[in-house]
């Protein structure tokens, strides 16, 4: 970890990692990521500019992976703080290896604490939690801050402290401050409405559903032997059930383990066949793939009228 330093409040350094929006569109794409043009501005932009960048949208639709693609694209590090209900300060920036300490003080001998406290509060002794990793490397980073909305309104209040001028003050050792400003993606599935503070600080991206000509192209890409005609009628399929009244809609990652899920059980060999290789019956079967609750798959039987 980097050593405290005073801190002087002027920020980190920005160090783009992409050229232009067209760079962001090629460098993802080679990753497997198909970004549209909202998507690859605003990654060029927080980037560019330095800003957080914070994405909304329904679950599945691409937001963790894009932090991923970022990462892999731009040969950076991925630091990922995965926020829940509950989640504190301790889990989000550092904690105190209190055990390891303790057997320190009892190995060393009987001191005097100040001149003790000078050992047990090091580097040796503390364990950083994501947001301290990712502000004390000194390479290329990625700080994925994910699905923001499950974390408590207390941890947005943290969030804009460090996002403000990334930097995170230990009071036993200094202030650590970034030397290079990371990419910051928080993603948001919209389980509740964030503070305006926060969203003031961040750029705003919406990812939704892809249209049907998007996941098709998203299956040619990570599912190179399904036939066209096979992905049309599934990306159809998929495009019906995410309409339905139903608790989870199938994400683009489900539709891609649902063509692998048919391909493997042999849909689609005979090229001429209804529906692209697909029956009902194999439909029926396998639709355990794409929603995962009992009354999801009881609507979509019904409404697909397989039984």
């Amino acid at each position: 970890m980097t050593t405290p330093a005073e801190y002087t409040g002027s920020g980190p350094q920005v160090v783009p990692s992409f050229t232009s929006v067209d760079d962001v569109v090629a460098k993802l794409r080679e990753t497997g990521y198909l970004a549209d043009d909202a998507t690859a501005t605003s990654t060029f932009l927080a980037d560019r500019l330095g800003k957080p960048l914070l994405v909304e949208g329904p679950a599945g639709v691409g937001k963790t992976e894009l932090a991923k693609s970022i990462a892999a694209a731009t040969d950076a590090e991925l630091v990922r703080l995965q926020c829940y209900e509950g989640i504190d300060e301790a889990r989000a920036l550092y904690e105190w290896n209190h055990a390891k300490q303790i057997l320190h003080i009892q190995a060393t001998g009987n001191r005097a604490w100040e001149e003790a406290k000078t050992d047990i509060f090091s580097d040796e002794f503390l364990l950083p939690r994501p947001l301290l990793k990712a502000i004390s490397r000194k390479g290329s980073t990625v700080l994925l801050i994910d699905e923001v909305d499950k974390a408590d309104v207390d941890m947005e209040g943290l969030l804009l402290e460090v996002l403000s001028d990334f930097a995170i003050t230990i009071p036993e050792m200094g202030t650590v401050a970034a030397q290079r400003r990371p990419i910051v993606l928080l993603t948001s599935n919209a389980t509740r409405e964030l503070s305006e503070a926060l969203k003031r600080r961040c750029l705003y991206l919406y990812i939704d559903f892809p249209d049907a000509e998007r996941e098709k192209e998203i299956l040619a890409s990570r599912v190179p032997n399904l036939s066209s005609s096979l992905s049309a009628e599934l990306v159809r399929i998929v495009g019906v059930l995410r309409t339905l009244d139903i608790r989870k809609k199938p994400s683009v990652a489900e539709t891609i383990d649902w063509a692998n899920t048919l391909l493997a059980l042999g849909a689609g060999e005979q090229a001429d066949t209804k529906r692209g290789g697909l029956d009902d019956g194999l439909i029926a079967r396998t639709l355990g793939v794409v929603l995962k609750h009992r009354p999801d798959l009881k609507t979509a039987l019904k409404e697909l009228k397989l039984g």
